[in-house]
């Protein structure tokens, strides 16, 4: 056995997302968002040397001058697919490796509220998963694709930087793009993307105004995107989308999203109880209310939307920590701690619930 594939194996087993390795250092792993130490001896500059050249492609070597910083994928025998990141630090060779896991957990098995299985199921309309990084989005979304998967007859194409996931096709015929490997860049793959037939797309990151743009044309034309944003609250989504375009240009595009948004769903992770963590979901609808408000500009009043929106399936975050503490899946002390409004949440677990977000919708 190598080192790479010791160091690797670990990491499945220990269940990690992410393999951190550089000199002097032992290897560390990312574990449900957080970085933990491998137990395993630390790497001399000559391991990392020796760790490249045992899972650097054939193609890569043979190149006449080295490359500084390399991406490529990595199949390591009865352990798994990487997609593995090389760059150089003072010199020496530092690795950054990502789990690609076939394993897709189920909507239900993530504890997800059930009103996403209704989402996945929709025919038209954007998605957008929001959150920060490590919060969980690319397991849900891998797990919104798995539920179409396994109910409907659709054509879903993927482009994603890197992929995290892989499907094997089952009522559905899926085609993973991955960006450096498959198509040069997200603008050379979503310039054609309409053009291939899918009834489902599946942009791994809204990035820029071409993004949004291929998003909101493919659900005015009858398609169903799956996105990401980077943003800490479904409402901020509106936000940022206008934010990719000019001035000029944003009133035009909030009509299109008023129309087209499906939902916007936002994300944390809290401790579980039992071990792990579990997901607390922010989940806007695109109800009456919700479109127009988008369309009249009123997006500082869409919070008050989700929270009064209960009987349509919306969720606050509060509403989603509240639930979470009241199963006993989470403490009361880490539902606080993850809390936007902290001091709401003490008062709902006391019984108090204050009816400011109807008074502002004017109900």
């Amino acid at each position: 056995m190598t080192i790479a594939h010791d160091i690797l194996a670990k990491a499945v087993e220990m269940d990690a997302s992410d393999v951190h390795l550089k000199a002097e250092e032992p290897p560390f792993f990312r574990v449900n968002g957080a970085l933990v130490e491998s137990g395993l001896s630390r790497l001399s500059a000559d391991d990392l040397k020796c760790i490249v050249l045992d899972i650097l492609p054939e193609h890569l070597k043979k190149k006449p001058e080295p490359e500084l910083e390399m991406d490529f994928s990595h199949y390591e025998e009865e352990v798994g697919r990487f997609r593995v990141n090389v760059f150089m630090s003072r010199h020496v060779p530092t690795i950054a490796c990502r789990y690609v896991k076939t394993s897709i957990r189920t909507i239900a098995e993530l504890h997800l509220p059930d009103i996403l299985e209704n989402l996945a199921m929709l025919n038209s309309g954007m998605i957008v998963l929001c959150g920060p990084t490590n919060c969980g989005k690319s397991t849900t979304l891998a797990a919104l694709l798995d539920h179409i998967n396994r109910h409907q007859r659709c054509r879903v194409i993927t482009v994603e930087d890197p992929v995290e996931y892989v499907f094997t096709d089952q009522q559905s015929v899926i085609t993973q793009r991955e960006v450096g490997l498959d198509t040069p860049s997200f603008h050379s793959a979503l310039k054609h993307v309409l053009r291939q037939d899918p009834d489902v797309i599946m942009i791994g990151e809204m990035r820029d105004s071409l993004s949004l743009s291929v998003a909101v044309s493919a659900a005015e034309t009858g398609h169903l995107v799956l996105t990401t944003l980077h943003v800490n609250t479904a409402a901020q989504s509106v936000h940022r989308i206008l934010d990719f375009f000019p001035h000029n240009e944003r009133d035009q595009v909030r009509m299109s999203v008023a129309v087209n948004l499906a939902a916007a769903l936002c994300q944390r992770l809290v401790p579980a109880r039992q071990g792990g963590v579990r997901a607390a979901v922010e989940i806007m609808i695109s109800t009456p209310t919700v479109r127009k408000l988008i369309a009249e500009n009123k997006l500082e009043v869409l919070p008050a939307a989700i929270e009064t929106g209960t009987e349509d399936g919306m969720q606050s975050f509060n509403q989603a920590l509240l639930k979470l503490i009241k199963n006993g899946a989470i403490t009361e002390k880490d539902g606080l701690a993850h809390s936007p409004n902290p001091e709401q949440l003490k008062m709902n677990l006391q019984g108090i619930f204050l009816d400011e977000s109807r008074r502002i919708l004017g109900e």
